[in-house]
């Protein structure tokens, strides 16, 4: 994964307890902006495409995966 830049950066140096929260009551828009945002830094289509879907309709999914990827690794992993 690339190293973060400005705008995630500023998410990921949050601590572990407020991402953990975040994502508990806001998971399922904080998977989608992340993922775009991370797509504006990276240039990854793959990482465009995934928010993109995260909007409408696998949303829940990304939210859950998030969830369970803060909690174990202290940040969003999986296609960011």
């Amino acid at each position: 994964m690339a190293k973060s830049g400005a705008i995630t950066g500023i998410y990921e140096s949050l601590p572990k307890i407020v991402k953990v929260l975040l994502q508990i009551f806001l998971g399922y828009p904080i998977s989608a902006v992340y993922r775009i945002v991370r797509f504006l830094e990276t240039k990854n289509i793959l990482t465009l495409v995934i928010g993109i879907l995260c909007f409408f309709g696998i949303g829940f999914i990304f939210w859950i995966i998030d969830l369970i990827t803060e909690i174990t690794s202290n940040k969003i992993t999986v296609l960011a």
